[in-house]
């Protein structure tokens, strides 16, 4: 298969490009060529800017394309646009983030997602950042109609994170002890101490 892959080799875009190499796809990468741009270098690049140089995308053709980078629909939008008719399917990174509430157990694709008032906001934020990733997805579902997948997934981690949300953990527990933790969800309080 022919993929597409819209991000660097930072994190996320690290792992899936050896995920896709490992299966044996012929990969494209499109990316400003600011992260670890000399990896992989068997692999096809092309240097752009989502926000203004898409031009190294024009008359060319994929089986799927891979978004690791969407944050604001216009951007999406306009890569989506210039690759609808080129590509068959589009997967979008989205989160988990876009659920208007995680508090209620069993999230599926039908719990509403969060809105914001207005949707031309660019700035990231921990109230637009949700909101923004259910209105990219919106964007790249009305460009690849009934050819989209979104994948709303919570923490991302491992090697290479630059965040280091989830590294705490780990490494709290293996030091043992009361390790403040969500309840089960039969327990009527909402956290508890647990020993390790």
């Amino acid at each position: 298969m022919k993929l597409l892959i819209l991000g660097g080799p930072k994190f996320l875009g690290r792992y899936t490009i050896e995920a896709a190499l490992a299966d044996n796809h012929e990969v494209t990468l499109f990316n400003r060529g600011q992260t670890n741009p000399d990896a992989y270098p068997d692999v096809e690049k092309l240097r752009g800017n989502r926000d203004g140089d898409l031009s190294a995308l024009n008359g060319r053709s994929w089986d799927a394309v891979i978004d690791t980078c969407g944050y604001v629909p216009r951007i999406v939008g306009a890569s989506a646009q210039l690759l609808a008719n080129t590509v068959e399917h589009y997967t979008f990174v989205s989160s988990i983030s876009v659920y208007a509430s995680t508090a209620v157990p069993g999230l599926d694709e039908n719990t509403p997602v969060g809105t914001i008032d207005d949707e031309t906001v660019e700035e990231i934020t921990g109230e637009t950042y949700g909101p923004l990733k259910a209105l990219c997805e919106q964007t790249a579902e009305y460009y690849f109609p009934n050819r989209t997948n979104h994948v709303r997934a919570g923490l991302i981690v491992g090697p290479h994170d630059p965040s280091d949300r989830f590294t705490y953990w780990p490494v709290r527990l293996h030091r043992g002890g009361e390790v403040l933790a969500p309840a089960h969800q039969t327990r009527s309080c909402s956290l508890s101490m647990c020993a390790i």
